[in-house]
């Protein structure tokens, strides 16, 4: 039963819940892109569906604006997708179950995707008007941007004439984004070999972090799983003897892990140092993030006995070392840009698998000599370790346009109708604003979006009133843009 129903402005609202309706994941989105296409076919407009599962829709300028210069509207189509430990949702064949409480929107037991499903929801409202003032539009809907920004990359630009692009894929209202940090995705592939071994087999689980955005999180220090796994793993090597069956945490590169978990076997006689161990180190850590990550926990509990495939110890001490030496986290502050973060790495995910173990992260930097000096760190250390480096999703940084018509006029819009300066800002995480600025010579463009928090987290939520006036800013916007 929709629970969006009446709240203004109904067609957005309308639209982004049909959207939640459809799966639509990182690497899923042939199902959210169909429903674009359809929507563009059922209403006559031309529109463009590629490969990649990308779409472009066109809708000539209202009455006035016939020979406006084209203006673009972009978002992407695909969410992240979260979920707490109980929530049976398939994120595969499911929709969302959407909750509205006090003027707040947010789904029950798992991550929203009003990042990006509200650029999605504003640009097929905007589509399917006949009242709106605006130049001609060409509205760009791209896929897997939150795991690479593969869409953008892969979308072929010859058909697009804008020059003027405005971007809905940012969580701030009031904060107009102009600049962003280019970024690659990290796979770091570690072969490990596996022998038998008997024991008892515990589980050693690190969960209850905060977690949060990779890139706009990035600057709140908070825990990352892997890496706390990781240390916990080394410093219990120094007290114990025990085999490592398998580490794994964390589902996506860009997101801040918030639960990894270790399966060990070890004697019977030492099951009991183990249990203490964690009761200390759930301590240490507890006090060490308690107050980024205030519902952190770590524990061990048995979990039957018997023979298992285990990392031999040579491959079980390299898994460590890369664990606990792999940089992360913020590496440099900007000196340029007070309170940015100019260059960071994020291990995403950990997985074990018979024969490898594999660390994907999250590599940004708005210095392009940056992000490669980081993936060579990567690389020499893994090669030490015996292990590879693959980059995938490279995007470059979007640099800062000293002279952008779109910005002035966005800036006095807001001051009317706010009453209040809004804030220019640099993000550290990135957009696809950097593709289509390098594939689009001259483009002009600002990124905006209304207040959405926790994004990329089961704690997701975006506020009904913030939508409603971002709405009402970016229909004053195109109709200025005449």
């Amino acid at each position: 039963m929709p629970i969006l129903t009446g709240i203004e402005p109904k067609k957005v609202f309308e639209f982004f819940e049909e959207i939640c309706a459809v799966p639509h994941g990182s690497g899923n989105t042939k199902q959210i892109s169909d429903y674009c296409a359809a929507f563009a076919k059922e209403r006559g407009l031309k529109f463009l569906q590629d490969g990649s599962n990308n779409v472009i829709i066109w809708k000539d300028g209202t009455a006035g604006y016939e020979s406006s210069a084209p203006v673009m509207l972009q978002g992407h189509m695909d969410m992240v997708c979260e979920k707490e430990p109980d929530c049976d949702i398939d994120f595969e064949k499911d929709g969302l179950r959407l909750r509205l409480e006090n003027g707040i929107i947010s789904a029950d037991g798992t991550t929203l995707g009003g990042d990006d499903g509200i650029a999605v929801a504003f640009a097929l409202a905007i589509l399917d008007s006949s009242d709106i003032p605006h130049p001609p539009l060409e509205v760009v809907l791209t896929v897997d941007e939150e795991i690479g920004m593969f869409g953008a990359a892969d979308l072929d630009c010859s058909p697009l004439r804008s020059r003027i692009m405005l971007n809905l894929d940012s969580e701030d209202e009031g904060v107009l984004l102009v600049s962003c940090a280019g970024g690659v995705s990290a796979v770091c592939t570690l072969p490990v070999k596996r022998a038998d071994a008997e024991g008892v087999k515990l589980r050693l689980k690190i969960d209850g972090l905060t977690g949060g955005h990779s890139g706009v999180e990035i600057n709140k220090e908070r825990a990352n799983a892997n890496r706390l796994l990781g240390r916990a793993l080394n410093e219990l090597d120094k007290i114990v003897s025990y085999d490592l069956i398998s580490a794994n945490g964390g589902l996506k590169d860009n997101a801040i892990p918030r639960a990894s978990e270790a399966i060990i076997a070890v004697r019977a006689d030492d099951v009991r140092k183990i249990l203490e161990f964690a009761e200390e180190y759930n301590k240490i850590f507890g006090n060490e993030y308690h107050i980024s990550d205030s519902e952190l926990l770590f524990t061990a509990e048995k979990d039957g006995e018997g023979t298992y495939r285990v990392l031999d110890v040579d491959s079980k001490k390299r898994l460590i070392s890369a664990l606990v030496n792999l940089p992360g986290g913020i590496q440099r502050m900007s000196l340029d840009i007070p309170g940015l973060v100019q260059t960071s790495l994020n291990m995403g995910t950990l997985k074990t698998e018979d024969g490898a173990a594999v660390m994907r992260f999250a590599v940004r930097s708005s210095v392009g000599t940056e992000k490669d000096e980081l993936v060579s760190r990567l690389t020499n250390l893994m090669t030490l370790l015996g292990g590879t480096v693959e980059c995938m999703g490279d995007y470059p940084a979007w640099e800062y346009k000293q002279d952008s018509l779109l910005r002035r006029l966005m800036i006095e819009v807001f001051k009317e109708q706010y009453g209040r300066e809004p804030k220019v800002e640099a993000l550290h995480a990135g957009v696809e604003c950097g593709l289509f600025a390098g594939k689009l010579p001259g483009l002009d463009c600002v990124s905006m979006g209304p207040d959405m928090k926790d994004i990329h987290t089961p704690n997701e939520r975006m506020d009904v009133a913030s939508v409603q006036r971002t709405w009402n800013y970016v229909l004053e916007i195109l109709k200025r843009l005449k």
